[in-house]
């Protein structure tokens, strides 16, 4: 498999992360998390300008279950005139991950707008740059990468029993927020979290996404190629709950049954969005009210205005006979 960026030949091999670029580079660097679990890296000459023709290649390798994770500091490329297309013939840096050990190209960056964060799908991810023109007022890029097992989610408890699964406890805390991986940014392909909500006794979880957007369509499942949000009250499928998909503008509000809910974000090979942010809250059920009432006066008073009328029924027999 072959792809082209510009005028490098990419060539993707079967079993080898393999970009291959003109050798002799002295920007090309391979970062691994056995070295630093974190760091970062810059452009030619940062922060000042990168000379033309510029051609260097970030390699990062995280070790068992890490994830890679690069948050953009600075960022400013030459782009002449006008801004193309894909970032094409231009000053540019471009992601890529492996998935199926296929390269596949996340997103390309040009221009000044800082890039959101990257994040791989699995344990590898190659960051290339290309200075094809210069400019005294092109100072390049600087990010900042970290080896991270957390997917880039704060808050809860990470399980260990998952890949990406995290536990939400009212005895912690009674409300706080949860987000798709990497959010902002591009959330990675391949990739399954689980969100585990644990209320106490009379509680049940209220859910309110304040922002919504997982590639996909209805009925955002195999069938229509998505990636999803599901909701449980249990571990296994509740059919009570719709899988969700799509941009969502307005708040979409989720409540469990329940002290116990479950919300699974899944993504696929495909395609990526930006993901959803959230936030949650332990709400004491309703209980009912004691009644102020005597229990059966009720049925007194009908038993007391039925012997009235008996009585009045028995006098009248008696005078008529």
């Amino acid at each position: 498999m072959s792809l082209r960026v510009g005028s490098t030949l990419i060539l993707a091999l079967s079993s080898v992360f393999a970009v291959d670029f003109p050798k002799g580079s002295s920007c090309d660097v391979k970062l691994t998390s056995e070295a630093s679990v974190n760091g970062s890296i810059t452009s030619p000459g940062f922060p000042g300008p990168y000379p033309p023709k510029s051609t260097c290649q970030y390699e990062f390798l995280a070790a068992g279950r890490q994830r890679v994770q690069l948050i953009f500091t600075d960022f400013s490329l030459y782009i002449g005139n006008q801004l193309p297309k894909d970032c094409e013939g231009i000053d540019s840096v471009i992601a890529y991950v492996i998935l199926d050990e296929r390269v596949e190209k996340i997103d390309s960056y040009c221009g000044v707008n800082v890039p959101r964060p990257i994040m791989s799908n699995g344990p590898r991810l190659l960051i290339t740059f290309q200075g094809i023109h210069s400019s005294r007022h092109a100072r390049g890029f600087r990010a900042k990468y970290h080896f991270t097992n957390s997917f880039g989610i704060t808050g809860g408890e990470q399980v260990e029993d998952y890949p990406c699964g995290f536990r939400y406890r009212a005895k912690v805390a009674r409300s706080g927020s949860f987000m798709s991986p990497n959010y902002p940014g591009l959330y990675p392909r391949e990739t399954e979290c689980h969100y585990f909500f644990h209320g106490e006794a009379h509680h049940k979880v209220q859910i309110v996404f304040h922002y919504f957007d997982v590639e996909g369509v209805s009925p955002c499942d195999a069938t229509s190629a998505s990636d999803y949000v599901e909701f449980s009250n249990f571990m296994g499928l509740d059919r009570k709950y719709t899988r969700q998909c799509g941009q969502i503008v307005s708040g979409l509000a989720v409540a469990s049954e329940k002290k116990f809910f479950r919300v699974t974000f899944r993504s696929n090979d495909r395609l990526d969005a930006t993901g959803f942010n959230a936030t949650y809250e332990f709400i004491e059920q309703p209980t009912s009210p004691p009644t102020t009432s005597k229990p059966n006066a009720g049925r007194r008073q009908d038993a007391s205005y039925f012997g009235s009328w008996l009585a009045i029924c028995l006098v009248m027999f008696v005078q008529c006979s």
